[in-house]
């Protein structure tokens, strides 16, 4: 007698700055000393723009501001400067993330942390997880084209060997959420420094305090295409 199917979704995809920890600041202040050592300037709002981006896109932001080194030099720097802080404060999480990825685990949901940043950047926040959180990590340096394109939710999906309709993907920048739409994965906008109306995703929570698998499993059903749809 086989058991009963779990209902959808398979697995819940996390994009991770931003979204399942708040380490944009971390970025933010790795940057701005970075330009001023160069001579230039570094603006609040230019660094807004860099949220969501592909740390490759990032470095030539930076290039473009005065910073005269190569893109994956910038990369290195940036990445030691955020392991650093994190080495001092641990896993800021924003509000409810721990908890909901937590429940996700106790149900049997599968879990991929899907990020831009670098795969030993990922895997040193992943390490500071205090229960085992991801089955699988796809990192910036994993992928060939990078959020915004479907690729790395793709890849994601296709490692945990779930079909992309059967997943909910949570992202906090409107780059990542269009990789997340274009995918076809049910797509989660959790706002935190820019807004996400108009990009287009299923559903926009202000927080995910007090959200559970249950929460997950209702947005699906109520979003997800039907496999002919699907086609």
């Amino acid at each position: 007698m086989t058991s009963p199917a779990r209902p959808a979704p398979s697995a819940v995809l996390w994009d991770m700055d931003g979204t399942l920890v708040d380490t944009e600041p971390y970025w933010m202040a790795a940057e701005t000393p970075l330009v001023e050592r160069f001579g230039g300037t570094w603006s609040h709002e230019q660094a807004l723009g860099m949220v969501g981006l592909a740390l490759e896109d990032s470095a030539r932001l930076l290039q473009n501001a005065g910073v005269l080194w190569g893109v994956d030099e910038i990369i290195s720097y940036l990445t030691d400067e955020v392991l650093r802080q994190l080495a001092v404060t641990g896993v800021p999480f924003r509000p409810g993330a721990r908890e909901l990825l937590a429940d996700l685990r106790a149900e049997g949901v599968q879990t991929a942390l899907v990020t831009m940043s670098m795969r030993r950047m990922a895997l040193s926040v992943v390490d500071l997880i205090d229960f085992p959180a991801f089955d699988i990590v796809v990192a910036g340096d994993d992928v060939e084209r990078p959020k915004p394109h479907p690729d790395p939710y793709l890849q994601a999906a296709a490692a945990l060997g779930v079909d992309i309709v059967d997943t909910v993907a949570i992202e906090d920048s409107p780059n990542g959420l269009r990789s997340a739409i274009a995918s076809g994965a049910v797509s989660l906008g959790v706002p935190l420094m820019v807004p996400l109306e108009g990009v287009g995703a299923h559903a926009l929570w202000p927080s995910l305090e007090g959200r559970t698998t249950a929460h997950l499993r209702a947005l699906h059903a109520a979003h997800a295409p039907t496999r002919q749809e699907n086609r």
